[in-house]
């Protein structure tokens, strides 16, 4: 074997080093990377396209020519500007797409220097097909308690505060930067990619203790436009129930605080609104709309949950989750920040 390759067996096994830098495109980097690493481009993105297109259009050995060019010129730059203060000791990971010329350029010129750098095995690639077999079966080894309510029961913020208690808690949501539901987009704040979202997922779960209770909030099988892998929300949904039930005004009240910033930008609303086109009649969402103009926000948050939210909820929830046949109800009429942190107390059995 190769003193310089190195091969991951374990996702565990990444720490082994001190620094993990993954040499593919920005583009490359942003749709997905191996948490906690570092994005040192020996390709930007124009060059990386302008070097496929050459090998595919002219000829492998013009692109291999130029290619070193580029390389050679990024790696220098990366040297000076961000590795001459690495000590002597320094064991960092090269990483490119499958552990080819890119990550080997790298880890030869700073092997060069003396450092004992290791270049990944089958690059990123290698690291994505362990995420995939990891989301298959760690979160079956969890004994989770889901966390169910109709639309703005503050099933979040119960969740948070649970967390905040000491307890396990996976949010799921704050992974997938969005809440949900179909207004649930969140301002300035848009949805990683797929595979990013499975990193980190993966590696929040990678942080807990399977012998303790993890409590989750109940999901659909998609978060915006994410995917739950499978693995969990088929745990989730065979898992015990702990519903609450708060009252209709609390949830409107509590919705109103927290979709405030919808209040500033009705029309982003009203974007939003759009989709239910094939749920409810043209008058219905016109006058949703209306009441976004118009600024009658408990109209419409009032009208969202008697005829959209519940009925959907009360038929999905009975169809997907085994446990909400007989869950442990908690009741409230108070969803204010003091009201949630009863709650969180009154679900963890204090």
């Amino acid at each position: 074997m190769k003193h310089d390759i190195a091969t991951i067996e374990r996702i565990g096994q990444l720490a082994a080093f001190d620094e993990i830098i993954d040499v593919r495109s920005p583009a490359e980097f942003a749709e997905d990377h191996i948490p906690g690493s570092i994005n040192c481009p020996v390709l930007d993105d124009q060059q990386r396209i302008e070097i496929g297109t050459l090998y595919k259009q002219v000829s492998p050995f013009d692109a291999k020519k130029l290619g070193a060019a580029y390389v050679s010129e990024s790696i220098a730059r990366h040297l000076r500007a961000r590795f001459l203060d690495r000590p002597k000791n320094w064991r960092p990971l090269i990483v490119c797409w499958r552990g080819g010329q890119r990550s080997g350029s790298m880890t030869y010129v700073l092997r060069r220097v003396g450092w004992d750098v290791q270049q990944l095995e089958g690059g990123y690639k290698s690291y994505r097909r362990l995420v995939v077999e990891n989301l298959a079966e760690l979160p079956r080894q969890f004994r989770l308690k889901v966390i169910c309510g109709a639309t703005g029961s503050a099933k979040s913020r119960v969740l948070q505060a649970i967390g905040r208690l000491g307890e396990q808690v996976l949010d799921l949501e704050e992974l997938a930067c969005h809440k949900g539901s179909v207004l649930g987009v969140l301002p300035d704040s848009p949805q990683p990619s797929q595979k990013m979202f499975e990193s980190h997922l993966l590696t929040a779960l990678q942080a807990l203790d399977p012998q303790r209770p993890l409590f989750v909030e109940a999901e659909s099988r998609k978060i915006g436009s994410l995917q739950v892998p499978a693995a969990l929300i088929e745990t989730m949904r065979a898992a015990e129930c702990f519903n609450i039930n708060a009252s209709f005004a609390a949830r409107v009240d509590f919705l109103l605080r927290d979709y405030d910033y919808f209040l500033a930008a009705p029309e982003r609303l009203n974007a939003c609104l759009r989709p239910l086109r094939n749920l409810q009649s043209s008058e219905t969402i016109g006058r949703w709309q209306d009441y976004a103009r118009d600024g009658q926000w408990r109209d419409l948050v009032s009208e969202l949950l008697a005829l959209h939210y519940d009925p959907l909820y009360s038929r999905s929830q009975a169809r997907n989750y085994s446990g909400f046949a007989a869950p442990a109800n908690f009741v409230s009429d108070d969803l204010t920040p003091t009201g949630v942190e009863a709650l969180a107390l009154a679900l963890c059995g204090r």
